[in-house]
């Protein structure tokens, strides 16, 4: 028998391991499936803007380890969130009508799961107490740190050779975007800069759709190629592939089926912190950064190693790096 009561969500069921990938083809009338353990920021609020009407997690949405504020974020923002366990994406197939009454999952009036509803008040308590033990996420965050600081620390001392591009950047503003905290809104906020300075535009993976649906042009596009859109590769910009320190470039493969010059830069380290370099190293004046990580949970939310990397970035470019929230104040919206 369908379970029917007057709170049921109903929706088509859109599965995706990886939630950067699913958000791509979700709308209104579907329900998220993902296996997204420590659903982050970033994810809630790019399922909260494809307006599901539910979120189901085979994965933790959050373990506790840190203080994740994605969530809350997601519940907030009016989705219904369920952890629903490993097996979901075994018992559940794309293209599913679903029915969910509170943790209870139907299919074709036939319970297929039953997981958790995590609601506000539980995920706020939640959340205060993991800000209160937040020590043992900083001991591991910096032993993680250390423990890759040899490796990727040609960053600091500038083993990484830039290769030859047909954007000049010397003596010129960078705004680079990359995916994250609230990138699309802080680009927004942008225009009356961007129409002032006319900086280069780089697109780091998805942060070139970002300057796409502004009605821009990026002006390189950089990183992995994995989760840029086919319209910002099309764009005219240059595309340059983020590689292993050892060359392997799996994201040049895409390129060379659409027919798309591009460039393979093999460098440790993020697709974002090898952008900054390279407009550092090209001469930019200043570099603008929109998404990227400035704050402690942001670091902790992307769980890369201490994200070592990160750091030896900012040391190397030092006062070159701004945020952009900082530069919409002295630019405001007109």
């Amino acid at each position: 028998m369908a379970i029917a009561t007057a709170t049921a969500i109903r929706g088509t069921a859109r599965l995706g391991r990886r939630t950067k990938e699913l958000v791509k083809r979700l709308g209104p009338a579907d329900i998220a499936v993902i296996d997204h353990r420590n659903l982050d920021r970033v994810a809630a609020d790019e399922l909260i803007a494809c307006g599901v009407r539910a979120t189901l997690n085979a994965s933790p949405s959050s373990d506790g380890s840190y203080p994740n504020t994605g969530p809350l974020a997601l519940v907030r923002g009016g989705v219904a969130l369920i952890d629903a366990g490993p097996e979901l994406f075994e018992r559940l197939s794309d293209g599913a009508r679903l029915e969910i009454a509170g943790g209870r999952i139907s299919s074709e009036g036939k319970p297929v799961a039953e997981g958790t509803a995590l609601r506000a008040e539980r995920l706020e308590r939640d959340l205060d107490a993991q800000r209160a033990r937040i020590d043992r996420a900083l001991h591991d965050f910096a032993e993680n740190t250390m423990a890759h600081l040899r490796e990727e620390a040609g960053l600091l001392y500038g083993a990484i050779e830039p290769p030859e591009t047909r954007t000049r950047f010397r003596d010129r503003h960078v705004l680079i975007v990359v995916r994250g905290t609230d990138h699309a809104r802080d680009l927004r906020a942008l225009r009356a800069y961007i129409e002032d300075v006319n900086p280069i535009l780089v697109g780091v993976d998805g942060g070139a759709d970002a300057i796409v649906r502004e009605g821009l042009r990026p002006d390189v596009v950089l990183g992995d190629m994995d989760s840029a859109g086919e319209a910002a590769l099309r764009s005219g910009a240059e595309l340059i592939v983020h590689a292993y320190p050892d060359g392997e470039a799996p994201g040049a493969g895409r390129l060379r089926r659409l027919a798309l010059p591009h460039t393979v830069l093999p460098s440790a380290g993020t697709s974002q912190d090898v952008a900054m370099l390279l407009a550092h190293e090209k001469g930019a004046s200043l570099i603008v950064s929109v998404g990227a990580h400035f704050n402690l949970v942001e670091f902790l939310e992307r769980r890369r190693g201490g994200m070592s990397s990160t750091f030896l970035t900012r040391l190397r470019i030092g006062e070159t790096l701004v945020d952009a929230k900082g530069v919409s104040h002295l630019y405001p919206p007109r």
